[in-house]
C-alpha cells in the first residue's frame, strides 16, 4: 500500500502542493489529473523520492520514500518511474535495453521475459533495432517495457502515451493496463487524457490550486462533476440551472423549454458536435446530423 500524508512541496519559495493526502492499494490503478501546471509530474518525482518533501510522509507499506538528501541512488527497487525524457541506452538495442537489468544467470527466463513485454508493448518486430532509430512513440514503448522487467510492486507512469500514434493507442493502453492487474502492479498514472482513464482507472484525484480539489471512482466523478475542472476533463458541457450537463445530456425533442438557435456544427465521426445560443449562453449538445446555421430546435436533458 502507498501512503502519502500531508505532502507538502515548493520549488525554492513557490508552492506546488500543499496536505496531500493519498492512498493506493496493490494491484490498484490511479490517476492523476489536473491543468498544466497543477503538479502532476512533481508529485510522480516525489513519489519516486527525486525530491525532498518540505513537510510530510510517503510510505509504501513499512518503507518511507525519502530523497536525495537521504539516499545517494535516488528510487527503490520495487518502483519503477517512466518519465516523459525516457532515459533509454540509445546504441544499443530494444531487447537490451528491456533486458538490461535482468540477470543473464538464467538466459533462458530472461529471453521469455523480454519476448513476453516485446508483446505486451508491440514490438516485437524491433527488438534486434537500435533505439536510437526509433521514433519518439517507440522509444516510449520501449520506456515501459524496461520499467515492468523487473515486475515492479508499483509503477509511476507520466503521460505514458502522450507521443504514441492515435492508432495504436487503444491497443497499448489495453495491454499494459491489463498486464498491470494481472500481475497485480500498482500504477499511478499522470493524464491529460480520458482515455488513459475512463475504461482503465479504480480512482482519479484532481490537482488544482496545490491540492487535491476532487477524487473518486472515475463513474461517479464523471457523472457527479464538482467543478468545471472536472467535467472539462470528461468532455464537452454545459452549465444549465447550476447544473453541469454534458453535451451528450442534450437531445433534440418536438418542444421544450430550451429554445436554441443554431451557430455551427462540428463534425466528429459518429456523430455532430452542435454549437447554439440560449438567450445569449453557448450550448454544446450532439446530434446525429449536421444542422444549419440559424436553425431554431428545443432540448431536452436526458441523464
Amino acid at each position: 500500500m502507498l501512503q502519502v500524508k500531508n505532502l507538502t512541496f515548493a520549488y525554492q519559495k513557490t508552492p506546488v502542493l500543499q496536505a496531500i493526502n493519498l492512498t493506493i492499494n496493490p494491484g490498484e490503478n490511479t490517476a492523476i489529473i489536473g491543468e498544466s501546471g497543477s503538479g502532476k509530474s512533481t508529485l510522480l518525482k516525489l513519489l519516486y523520492g527525486k525530491y525532498d518533501l518540505n513537510k510530510g510522509h510517503i510510505f509504501w507499506n513499512d518503507t518511507e520514500i525519502l530523497g536525495p538528501k537521504h539516499n545517494l541512488i535516488v528510487g527503490y527497487d520495487f518502483m519503477k518511474y517512466v518519465a516523459q525524457e525516457f532515459e533509454l541506452m540509445p546504441f544499443i538495442t530494444v531487447e537490451e535495453n528491456i533486458g538490461k537489468h535482468l540477470s543473464n544467470f538464467f538466459p533462458e527466463e530472461k529471453k521469455e521475459r523480454i519476448d513476453e513485454l516485446l508483446t505486451v508493448v508491440d514490438l516485437t518486430a524491433f527488438a534486434k533495432t537500435k533505439v536510437k532509430l526509433l521514433s519518439g512513440g517507440q522509444k516510449q514503448r520501449v520506456a515501459l517495457a524496461r520499467a515492468l522487467a523487473e515486475t515492479p510492486e508499483i509503477l509511476l507512469l507520466d503521460e505514458p502515451f502522450s507521443h504514441i500514434d492515435n492508432f495504436q493507442k487503444q491497443d497499448l493502453r489495453r495491454n499494459v493496463f491489463n498486464y498491470l492487474k494481472e500481475k497485480n502492479i500498482a500504477c499511478v498514472v499522470a493524464t491529460h487524457d480520458k482515455e488513459d482513464v475512463l475504461g482503465f482507472a479504480d480512482q482519479i484525484f484532481v490537482l488544482n490550486n496545490e491540492s487535491i480539489a476532487a477524487q473518486g471512482k472515475p463513474e461517479m466523478l464523471y457523472k457527479e462533476p464538482k467543478s468545471a475542472l472536472v467535467a472539462a476533463f470528461f468532455g464537452e458541457f454545459n452549465i444549465l440551472n447550476k447544473t453541469f450537463i454534458y453535451a451528450n445530456q442534450l437531445k433534440i425533442v418536438n418542444k421544450s423549454d430550451l429554445k436554441v438557435t443554431v451557430k455551427k456544427s462540428y463534425f466528429k465521426g459518429s456523430y455532430f458536435l452542435i454549437e447554439s445560443l440560449l438567450e445569449g449562453q453557448t450550448i454544446m449538445f450532439e446530434h446525429h446530423a449536421e444542422l444549419a446555421k440559424n436553425d431554431v430546435v428545443y432540448l431536452e436533458i436526458s441523464k
